[in-house]
């Protein structure tokens, strides 16, 4: 057997192994609403387009995105957060329920609204729809001791039982760094991973066995600015690894693909998987970090865990809206980018 056909076959037995895992997901969980309409004409009281509204659909988001692309990937999963007792958390708990994902450890909050993003794609009948307005209404969980020591005795019994814990942070507060010490601790004391994607607080969550920013919230947390030298890149993931005190840290770079950095090793750069004509990048963050905790509590190295995820990404910027990755796909494209 050839070293390619080897690798593949590794990659393969690992992605084989998703079904036999339990991964806790704790974090920020979203609906995504997406309205869809026609073109008319343009208004009379403003210089706006006229769309005629046609359907309605509801997705996860967030952590809820996340979640879902593990338990596509044959996980199980249990979520770990708070909704809102509104239209948008009994909706987040029914998407949940019916992707197979236990929702016990998930808490109804009366003063806290259930984040709510709404995507409004308009075109001509006949025409694909493109997205022409994003609405977000924001709101954070309520700061209530009793509130979070229920996330806390959550996160405890799921790290008593569970393979993995990813902790999705959109900076709606469900993931707050007191507890996030306490479950870093009980996971990583029962010899598992503790995986982080935070959109603007990543430096707090010293520890983690690995983070996933994306270039621009690196940029962000160092107060840099990534050129078109490389060495800007391995300056900045180098310091970001230090800061963090992780052993590991995956940069997602959009077209440009990925770059792994561990301590004591040259970076690993991954170019993009498949066309860099990318359709759409919504969600394709939570693929990636879905992709790769999977990856690691199946016993993967960081690189495996890596190329995995850069498969998946390759794959999931291809399709439209939050979309999700079937082991089957991922096998393929296993098989062709070899």
């Amino acid at each position: 057997m050839t070293k390619i056909k080897e690798d593949s076959a590794r990659l393969i037995s690992l992605i084989d192994r998703f079904p036999l895992l339990r991964i806790a997901v704790w974090g920020d969980f979203i609906l995504d609403e997406y309205l869809y309409g026609f073109t008319r004409r343009i208004s009379r009281e403003a210089p706006v387009m006229i769309i005629s509204y046609r359907s309605r659909e509801f997705s996860l988001g967030g952590a809820g995105n996340a979640a879902l692309n593990l338990s596509t990937l044959g996980v199980e999963v249990e979520a770990v957060g708070v909704v809102g007792s509104d239209e948008g958390g009994r909706e987040v708990r029914r998407l949940l329920t019916r992707a197979g994902i236990s929702d016990r450890a998930v808490v109804t909050e009366k003063d806290f609204p259930t984040p709510l993003k709404t995507r409004i794609l308009a075109g001509e009948e006949n025409t694909k729809k493109q997205q022409i307005l994003r609405i977000d209404r924001e709101s954070e969980v309520p700061e209530k001791k009793m509130l979070q020591a229920r996330l806390g005795a959550s996160l405890a019994r799921a790290a008593a039982s569970c393979d993995a814990l990813l902790i999705s942070d959109y900076h709606y507060r469900t993931v707050s760094e007191t507890v996030y010490g306490a479950a870093r601790d009980a996971f990583q004391a029962a010899g598992v991973s503790v995986t982080v994607d935070s959109r603007f607080r990543l430096i707090r969550f010293k520890g983690c066995t690995v983070a996933t920013p994306n270039e621009p919230e690196v940029e962000s947390q160092l107060k840099t600015h990534l050129g078109a030298d490389p060495s800007d890149l391995v300056s900045a993931g180098r310091t970001l690894l230090r800061k963090l005190q992780s052993p590991a840290l995956l940069i997602t770079r959009g077209s440009k693909g990925m770059a792994l950095f561990e301590r004591g090793k040259h970076p690993y750069l991954l170019p993009v998987f498949g066309s860099t004509d990318i359709v759409d990048v919504t969600g394709a963050g939570d693929t990636v970090i879905a992709v790769f905790t999977a990856a690691l509590a199946a016993g993967a190295s960081f690189r495996e865990a890596a190329r995995l995820a850069n498969f998946a990404g390759g794959l999931v910027v291809m399709k439209k809206g939050t979309a999700v990755i079937r082991p089957q796909e991922l096998k393929h494209a296993v098989l062709d980018g070899q």
